[in-house]
């Protein structure tokens, strides 16, 4: 995995989470901003999903095993979009708190991936 990519995208969702969170502290629901924040980190997550494929394609092994690898590789494609769709039905603190939850499982899931791969 390109440790770079995992690095960015854990702190962008962090920023993410952050944000949000601080919207929920304010009592907000999210707004068109934090849409294009969302939009962002599902960006950095899907490019990490496609340099993970195109990884395994080429014969390349993560040391914890593939199917755990592509399930969270897929869990963290799926973790903001997921949370934006609830947070659009949610249009009170709530749905922001649900899209700052999401940014930190998000970071979450990059430490793991990068410990699956080997790091």
């Amino acid at each position: 995995m390109l440790d770079v990519l995992t690095v960015v995208t854990a702190v962008a969702a962090l920023l993410l989470a952050a944000w949000c969170g601080w919207a929920a502290y304010r009592d907000q629901p999210t707004k068109d901003w934090h849409f294009i924040g969302m939009a962002v980190v599902t960006l950095l997550a899907l490019v990490q999903l496609a340099v993970g494929i195109v990884q395994l394609a080429r014969g390349e092994k993560p040391e914890q095993g593939t199917t755990i690898f592509v399930a969270y590789l897929l869990g963290s494609a799926a973790c903001v979009p997921a949370a934006g769709f609830l947070s659009l039905g949610e249009r009170t603190r709530w749905g922001s708190v649900t899209v700052a939850a999401s940014g930190v499982v998000l970071a979450v899931l990059e430490v793991r991936l990068f410990d699956i791969w080997g790091g």
